[in-house]
């Protein structure tokens, strides 16, 4: 970016600052860019953005506030329109809607919005509001009950996926988003179907392409808490996640025996498995390949001491403990 006073590019300065949302002092990594001559500072709208969704998550994760995207898919549960999901609500006409968009929603109407994610509760909350009548109200009654058969089965689900991340709400170990189970299975179809890699080097492939996300977004791209192992970072509970997608018949893997006694699992695309793209935004898209690109050539050996350079690693191995998303600002190779 060029200096408005001077015309010569500027140079990006990260600090800690300590930034205030609604009455509350939060740290921020804040990104800049520096004009050297003036000492004036400037922020583009990317790094507007990254500052701005650093000090609202973690306002979010204190009050346990949810996300934009738990938001929308409440209303989509119920295939509502913002509108009337709003209406429903008592948040004005477009209120919901902000709320899908990123405005963080008091507390009250956090808690609302909770309460309503109970097909029971929402079902009540309809009926007492007036908003919907004839064939609207039948409609919405009908899907709010299929909604009640399938909270019933998919309780299985839920169990599983806590089971396998150990949390299912965002804070700052899944990079602010929802852990989601299926988007990491489709990360793994993607690397096993660019790169075939070894185990080992895959872990480290998601490790970087989440932190990394994050280090330039404020967001990881699947919800992943990461560990800190002597091998370098890992999904937490990565043997059993990669079991669970074995079995769906999501990727392959391939054992090899070596000379020297051990044991290697290469990760292959699975025969009539398509990766589904649909699934990421054109940011996350780029960002694994990226990912992909930058360690196509780097060996498993090498991609280990890469990660043994992170501050990530560094600072939480002798404990094997869970890492914070905020090193992604400290990656050397992210």
């Amino acid at each position: 970016m060029k200096s408005p006073f001077t015309g010569k590019e500027m140079i990006i300065r990260k600090e800690w600052r300590r930034m205030t949302f609604r009455k509350e002092e939060f740290d921020v990594y804040f990104h800049t860019y520096l004009c050297e001559d003036t000492g004036e500072q400037f922020e583009d709208e990317a790094f507007s953005e990254l500052n701005y969704n650093q000090l609202v998550n973690q306002y979010r994760t204190k009050y346990n506030i949810p996300f934009p995207g738990e938001i929308r898919a409440i209303r989509e549960m119920y295939d509502l329109s913002a509108s009337k999901m709003s209406e429903i609500l008592g948040f004005g006409a477009n209120g919901y809607r902000n709320y899908e968009a990123g405005e963080v929603p008091s507390q009250s109407n956090a808690r609302l919005i909770q309460m309503v994610s109970d097909p029971h509760e929402f079902k009540k909350l309809v009926g007492i509001s007036n908003i919907l009548e004839g064939t609207s109200l039948k409609k919405a009654e009908h899907r709010i009950d299929q909604c009640i058969q399938a909270q019933k089965e998919t309780n299985n689900e839920i169990f599983i996926e806590r089971y396998l991340f150990g949390k299912l709400h965002p804070d700052s170990q899944t990079g602010y988003v929802k852990p989601n189970l299926k988007k990491l299975s489709e990360m793994v179809v993607f690397f096993g179907e660019r790169l075939q890699p070894w185990k080992t080097k895959l872990n480290k492939l998601l490790f970087y392409a989440d932190l990394t996300h994050y280090k330039r977004t404020g967001y990881s791209i699947s919800g992943t808490p990461y560990r800190a192992i002597p091998m370098g970072p890992v999904p937490n509970n990565f043997q059993s996640l990669f079991e669970h997608f074995v079995n769906l018949g999501d990727i392959d893997i391939r054992s090899v025996a070596f000379d020297n006694g051990g044991l290697g699992e290469q990760f292959l695309p699975k025969t009539g498995r398509a990766f589904d793209s649909s699934l990421f935004s054109e940011g996350e898209l780029k960002m694994l390949n990226d990912i992909a690109d930058r360690f196509r050539n780097t060996s498993t050996n090498d991609i280990i001491e890469i990660s043994h350079q992170e501050k990530a690693w560094i600072e939480n191995q002798q404990e094997h403990n869970l890492i914070d998303y905020r090193y992604g600002f400290d990656l050397v190779n992210g």
